[in-house]
């Protein structure tokens, strides 16, 4: 193996505008027999064999190659093919020169090329065995193949190679449950721990063995083998661990080498971000998901968690239960949860109280549900129905699903269920928004739904003391109709809300000059000057108190300019006894009676 002499760290950056044995991105690949400069040090590169695929290896990578070191004249000085088996070299450790490095990160596995490399990237001023001082030396090299090797931690503590790749591109995450194989090590080839053939269950957050293990397993993916590197540091440290489960105990400050296969995980979901829905998928659906406003068509078992069933729903021949999402037909955590799936999915939901049934005691088919339990549904998401997109109907379908939206929110509105309500007007928002895509004769109908669906959905605002979005909501109408008396009305019960009691002034009064009669305006705008008859008395008490405490602070400090100038004045008349000192009659005037906070 020839001998390091430069090192790729060596090169100071600014010899280099890309990375060491990049090549020039603006370049077409090289073809059979071409030759190439591959960077700005003059490393040439000449393809002799092309590769397969187009992943090429990277630093820390594992390498298997044959190479034969010559000099320009062809008379040979290292060569791996003379014992006949391949070397391996970890790119960027320096193990060879860093211009045969540079050029074995631009090839493709099988590939063959033969490198020119210059003095200053191989053996430089002092030469090496068979090759001269400031010598110009050519490789040729054939890339076997090689191991990726990742820097888990990025210091060198938990170095992973890949032994032979995943499926997929999802890795686990901290909720997920994996099932992993594994054979622990050490230096001296003892083992220490290993799992059961059929591998081992564990919560990445939970963690497992030693602290790099979940750390190692997120960057893997299903099937994925690797040989991890685990400095003492993030296995046993300085203490070790005795002897457990029939496995040897391990020294203090032990490195371990651990032979590990991630066989599969479970993908946990927290559904609404509170860990409060938890949903882990058994079996992977396919498709989109169900959203809001779908039918969903599924099976079910309900259970505690002591594992009491209370209902089963699709099983032993029985229809399967049908529901609309968003739509309150199952409680809220099991209906988020379905929200989320996709056809053929099977998943565990773990519901806590607040989005199960809450504080009361629920009768089902099978069994009571005590109040705050915590509930686990098995939930298989056999079909669904979408609701039909915007973009999948015609203007007249889409004016026609907008009324039946708002329709919908005006029954929902009635019952008290303001928050459903103003889903439902927004839906119908959403077909009749792009105004570009309707016909003049259909523009008055969609002005008129628009109107009334931001009018109803800011009542539901206010409803909702979301008076904020009231205002917006109720301007968005006076934007297109200057002079509609409910806008008008329902914006000034949202800056009295806010407590903008002067913008509320000026939306009553122009109320009353479109519509004098309106008993419902006349009433709230008395309802209006009794609350800033009472805003006016709270800010007098409160500038009142504000000035009586100023007018006490001037009192006190003349009374303590008066005494600091009496004394001053005793100062100068000489030291009297302490005994026969006559306390001084003060002159200063007292405070004004009118100023006093007598509250």
């Amino acid at each position: 193996m020839a001998p390091k002499d430069t090192d790729i760290s060596d090169i100071e950056d600014d010899d280099l505008e890309e990375e060491p044995g990049e090549e020039i991105e603006s370049a077409p690949p090289l073809e059979a027999c071409e030759e190439r400069e591959i960077n700005r040090m003059g490393l040439k590169k000449k393809l002799i064999k092309s590769g397969s695929g187009y992943e090429t290896p990277a630093y820390n990578d594992e390498v298997i190659v044959h190479y034969v070191g010559a000099l320009v004249d062809g008379t040979q000085f290292v060569s791996s093919r003379d014992g006949g088996e391949p070397s391996t070299i970890k790119i960027g450790h320096g193990q060879v020169v860093a211009g045969l490095e540079c050029g074995i990160i631009t090839m493709r596995r099988g590939e063959t090329a033969l490198f020119t490399v210059p003095p200053n990237m191989a053996y430089g001023a002092s030469g090496a065995p068979g090759v001269p001082p400031d010598f110009e030396v050519r490789f040729e090299v054939e890339l076997i193949s090689w191991f990726s090797v990742i820097d888990v931690r990025k210091d060198g503590g938990v170095m992973k190679k890949i032994l032979s790749k995943g499926t997929g591109n999802d890795t686990p995450g901290d909720l997920d449950e994996v099932t992993v194989k594994y054979e622990v090590m050490l230096v001296d080839g003892q083992v220490v721990a290993k799992t059961p053939e059929e591998g081992l269950e564990f919560c990445v957050k939970d963690g497992h063995l030693c602290p790099a293990l979940p750390r190692v397993v997120k960057t893997m993916r299903r099937g994925e083998k690797a040989m991890v590197t685990v400095e003492p540091r993030y296995a046993f440290k300085e203490q070790g661990r005795s002897a457990e489960n029939g496995f040897s105990a391990i020294p203090p400050n032990a490195t371990l080498s651990i032979d590990l296969e991630l066989i599969s995980f479970k993908s946990v979901v927290d559904v609404l971000g509170y860990m409060s829905v938890l949903k882990k998928i058994l079996k992977e659906g396919d498709g989109p998901s169900a959203n809001e406003g779908a039918v969903a068509r599924v099976r079910f078992s309900g259970l505690l968690e002591d594992g009491t069933l209370f209902e089963k729903k699709g099983f032993d021949g029985d229809d399967l239960f049908e529901f609309v999402i968003d739509e309150e037909q199952v409680i809220y955590g099991l209906d988020r949860a379905a929200a989320t799936m996709k056809k053929g999915e099977i998943s565990i939901v773990t519901i806590k109280p607040e989005y199960g049934f809450g504080n009361i005691e629920a009768e089902r088919d099978l069994a009571i549900v005590p109040a705050f339990s915590t509930v686990v549904y098995e939930l298989e998401m056999v079909d669904f129905t979408k609701e039909e997109e915007s973009w999948e109907m015609d203007t007249h379908e889409r004016i026609k699903a907008a009324e039946t939206k708002k329709e919908e929110g005006n029954v929902l509105y009635k019952i008290g269920k303001y928050t459903r309500a103003a889903k439902k007007y927004d839906k119908a928002m959403d077909y009749v928004r792009e105004d570009d895509s309707f016909e003049d004769n259909q523009m008055k109908l969609v002005k008129a739904l628009k109107v009334s669906c931001w009018l109803n959905n800011g009542a539901c605002s206010l409803k909702l003391d979301e008076y904020k979005g009231a205002i917006n909501l109720c301007s968005k109408v006076l934007n297109v109709e200057s002079q509609n008396v409910k806008a008008l009305y329902r914006r000034a019960q949202a800056y009295m809300g806010t407590s903008d009691l002067d913008l509320a002034e000026l939306d009553l009064k122009k109320a009353l000059e479109v519509d004098p009669q309106n008993r419902e305006v006349k009433a709230l705008h008395k309802t209006l000057k009794q609350m800033q008859i009472e805003s006016n008395k709270r800010d007098a008490k409160l500038f009142g108190n504000m000035f009586s405490r100023m007018r006490k602070d001037e009192c006190m400090g003349s009374k303590k300019l008066k005494l600091e100038s009496q004394e001053k004045e005793k100062g100068k008349e000489g030291a009297v006894s302490m005994d026969m000192e006559t306390p001084s009659i003060s002159t200063a005037q007292p405070c004004d009676a009118m100023w006093v906070d007598s509250s």
